[in-house]
């Protein structure tokens, strides 16, 4: 068993480490008429290349070379536009000269002075003054330097978000030319033989880490959880192969969000896939999903073993299977081969937090009756399933069975339950801090949706294409993915679902104030052994509860049950059930030996 073990460790190894390395297996070298079909604008195209040519027909040896090229050649672009189309100050101080006396009055006809429709430069100027300054028009002021100050504001206003988005290239579509051009311009053994890396680096670590599961079970002997030395392990207690393992899944994340570019070899490996199920190129969101479930399924694989003795936690291992590859990642795929919206029916706003977006709404209503019913569908979740389904089985019905960041916690990240903070000063951040990410991703809401019935993205000081962006870089993406799977190692498996998921915060409210869910204890049975405590991802002191023969009623609870697959003496129960008939027979148990009589 020992050398079946062995051999798995080594091939999973391998095929990892070929994973790592093709990271630099390619060269890059895009033709013109590629590049032309990227940037999508002839003038674009030649201002960029004007500055370095060497962007096309040039062989770079590696992604970083072949990016920076570009990045310079938009940087250059962009200055040189900037220089070309900003408004200037002496231009505003021109036009305040040529007012006549006190009161002074703007006029959008003043423009045609400074602004005369002579070029390019001058005619885009002016309109933009017009877009952005039509609100001067008429205003009275008592002195020049008042009126020169709103005019300068609105100069600044063009020049920070006018110019570069219309005649330059703005961050979004420069992200996107880097990811493409270079995805296109990669050429070696992975472009050429996708489907054979794909085997490589994915079928050696799953076949190696079913080699290494399997043969557990015999080797730890009977059934149950022990506590053989998790504190001294390196990896499950934040040594350095725990540090290691974090790391690589923070640079992971930041760049799948950020700088995709770099990992196209990566997703050139999954191509043959995505073009199974869509008929199309993979993205990069299409290789994390596709990692993202393979981790599922094969650490569901683990979690089978290790939690043998209870059906409670096998049953709910297969239901976060089945939900992350049927609805999370099949699903939504095989909709988009059938030229359908792209959407996952078990995600839930706020967690989903663009369900309410313009582009979103826009593409559900415009594809007929099937848009229309999604977009019912996740109001309903919102608005009907939520209350009732928290209401007869707590939240975890939801963050323990269906969702699919829950289930990569349970699964990838069960081997770091123990790592979260027990403490009172962890419960009570926790606190402010998911309630106020629920908080953010309502203003933000409906700021998006105030801007999609008027068309004016502005609240007072507030501007809603703002919120939404911050919300997304910083809580989408930085919260939810770098740090809420990248501190696994670090801070436990919970870390987003306890101190940020706006859901959980929304599912808690209703569990803490109108739930029939409870765990039971028994403190009479109870011999303070502190596993309940140990193996809480969300940070409950759980043997505080069980001591003094107390309901656990708390907001945080997701219903894991591991508290009382690990407890030896059968004190907890989870049990969904009035107040008053707690100690009657439990509807659903976390150990399945144990029952309660009435």
């Amino acid at each position: 068993m020992r050398a079946i073990q062995l051999t798995g460790l080594a091939l999973f190894i391998l095929g990892f480490g070929l994973f790592l390395a093709s990271f630099f297996m390619a060269d890059y070298k895009i033709a013109r008429s590629d590049f032309d079909k990227i940037v999508g604008h002839e003038g674009k195209v030649e201002g960029i290349l004007t500055f370095t040519p060497e962007i096309v027909d040039t062989e770079y040896s590696t992604n970083f070379g072949f990016v920076g090229t570009i990045q310079k050649g938009i940087n250059t672009f962009n200055r040189q536009q900037m220089m070309l189309f900003a408004l200037k100050e002496s231009e505003i101080n021109l036009l305040i000269s040529e007012l006549g006396p006190p009161p002074y009055t703007f006029s959008l006809e003043m423009l045609n002075y400074i602004y005369p429709k002579i070029n390019t430069s001058t005619i885009f100027k002016r309109r933009k003054m017009e877009e952005y300054g039509s609100w001067l028009a008429g205003r009275k002021y008592d002195s020049r330097e008042a009126l020169k100050k709103d005019l300068m504001s609105v100069a600044n206003t063009i020049n920070d978000y006018g110019i570069i988005s219309e005649v330059g290239i703005d961050r979004y579509k420069a992200r996107d030319i880097r990811y493409e051009a270079t995805k296109l311009a990669s050429h070696g053994p992975i472009k050429s033989s996708p489907g054979l890396f794909l085997a490589l680096c994915y079928l050696l670590p799953i076949i190696g880490a079913m080699m290494y599961l399997l043969p557990k079970a015999k080797l730890d002997g009977p059934a149950g959880i022990k506590n053989s030395g998790i504190f001294h392990s390196v990896l499950k207690n934040k040594g350095w192969l725990g540090i290691m393992l974090g790391s690589f899944l923070i640079v992971f994340y930041i760049i799948l969000y950020f700088f995709p570019e770099y990992m196209t070899e990566w997703i050139i490996m999954v191509d043959p896939v995505s073009q199974l199920l869509k008929n199309s190129d993979a993205s990069r969101f299409f290789l994390y999903g596709f990692i993202y479930t393979l981790c599922i399924l094969v650490m569901g694989v683990r979690m089978f073993i290790k939690y043998r003795h209870s059906k409670y936690q096998i049953m709910r291992t297969i239901s976060v299977m089945f939900f992350q590859t049927a609805f999370a990642f099949l699903i939504p795929e095989i909709l988009l081969r059938l030229n359908q919206p792209y959407f996952d029916f078990k995600n839930i706003w706020p967690l989903d937090y663009d369900f309410f977006f313009d582009n979103e709404l826009n593409q559900l209503i415009s594809s007929g009756s099937l848009g229309i019913f999604m977009l019912g569908w996740g109001i309903a979740l919102i608005i009907i399933a939520v209350p009732v389904f928290v209401y007869f089985f707590g939240k975890r019905w939801y963050c323990s069975w269906v969702c699919g960041c829950g289930g990569l916690a349970e699964t990838l990240g069960d081997p770091f339950r123990q790592l979260s903070d027990k403490s009172l000063k962890a419960w009570k951040i926790e606190r402010w801090m998911i309630h106020a990410v629920l908080a953010f991703s309502v203003v933000m809401t409906g700021g998006v949706l105030y801007t999609y019935w008027s068309g004016n993205s502005w609240l007072g000081v507030i501007d809603s294409y703002t919120l939404r962006e911050v919300y997304g870089v910083y809580i989408g993406a930085g919260f939810a993915g770098v740090v809420g799977t990248g501190f696994y190692p670090l801070m436990g498996n919970r870390v987003w679902c306890r101190f940020g998921c706006p859901l959980a915060a929304y599912l808690g409210i209703v569990q803490r104030f109108k739930s029939r869910f409870r765990i039971t204890t028994n403190g009479g049975q109870c011999i303070s052994c502190g596993n309940c405590s140990t193996y809480c991802e969300m940070g409950i002191d759980v043997r505080w509860y069980a001591q003094r023969g107390q309901n656990i009623v708390r907001s945080s609870c997701v219903g894991c049950g591991v508290c009382s697959s690990v407890c030896p003496r059968g004190v907890l129960n989870l049990e969904n059930r009035d107040e008053e008939g707690r100690f009657g027979q439990p509807i659903l148990i976390g150990n399945d030996s144990i029952k309660v009589e009435a």
